[in-house]
């Protein structure tokens, strides 16, 4: 079943049941087809004296940060994703980083909040797989129910503040005519990445070996094909390694915020 089955309201419903499951600490798995057309989010929570360089650090970096929501100081809720969002509890699996250097991965951060972080959500680009899968050129790891395989690259971010860094892409292989068609697509979904900004030769961007992603699994690529790389929200996490914030939480790949707004609300005409 896919998003197109849904009506509106039982698609946001659907998606209030996985926040539900995350909440009571059943769900710690990726979130890929949890919830057909529903728009899923990067997450980057930072205390409020690191928020505003890093609030211009996504304005300047647009591809890789498309920001749908940004808290108020100290307020755990997000009511213009959605309802009863609560960002303490309703991810799968958070990635906690101290100083930069990533500590651990957690079902649920209450007893880390401060009253000082600001939340920030980042479009993610399983939005525009769904309309990638409609317009019949599914993306490999869709088809086998696998993370997408992203991976660091010598693409630097425009720097904001302490807040400087290379960017993190998301690959996905097509025939050169479905590559074509994927642009076409994609393009469509500024706010989720957009087009792809490389395709060909992963050397050209610092990718020494497409077999070994730095997150999430790899997937082949088969003769006839080339590797297509879209911007990743997971960027900000490898920002952070450099900047060195006191702490900062985000999502674990692949493990996103489930809102209650539809992927179809984001595309353009």
């Amino acid at each position: 079943m896919d998003g197109n089955d849904y009506t509106p309201e039982t698609a946001r419903q659907l998606s209030r049941e996985v926040r539900k499951r995350a909440r009571s600490g059943e769900l710690a798995d990726i979130t890929l087809s949890l919830a057909p057309g529903i728009v899923q989010c990067n997450v980057a929570i930072l205390p409020k004296d690191w928020s505003a360089d890093f609030l211009k650090f996504c304005w300047a970096n647009p591809k890789p940060c498309p920001l749908l929501a940004v808290s108020d100081t100290g307020d755990p809720m997000l009511p213009g994703l959605g309802e009863d969002i609560d960002i303490r509890t309703d991810l799968p699996m958070y990635r906690v980083f101290l100083d930069g250097v990533m500590e651990k991965d957690i079902l649920d951060i209450r007893d880390l909040w401060q009253d000082d972080f600001v939340t920030f959500a980042i479009g993610c680009s399983f939005s525009f797989d769904e309309a990638l899968r409609d317009a019949n050129i599914p993306p490999r790891h869709l088809q086998l129910g696998v993370s997408t395989a992203m991976y660091r690259t010598n693409i630097e971010a425009t720097p904001a503040g302490p807040f400087k860094g290379t960017y993190v892409v998301s690959m996905r292989p097509y025939k050169p005519a479905d590559a074509i068609r994927a642009v076409q697509v994609t393009s469509r979904f500024p706010n989720v990445h957009g087009a792809p900004l490389y395709f060909g030769d992963p050397t050209g961007i610092g990718i020494q070996d497409i077999t070994k992603p730095d997150f999430g699994d790899a997937y082949p690529v088969y003769e006839g094909e080339v590797p297509v790389f879209w911007a990743c929200g997971v960027t900000p996490q490898v920002v952070i390694e450099q900047s060195k914030p006191p702490i900062c939480i985000t999502h674990k790949p692949s493990h996103m915020l489930l809102t209650d707004l539809l992927n179809a609300e984001l595309a353009m005409l």
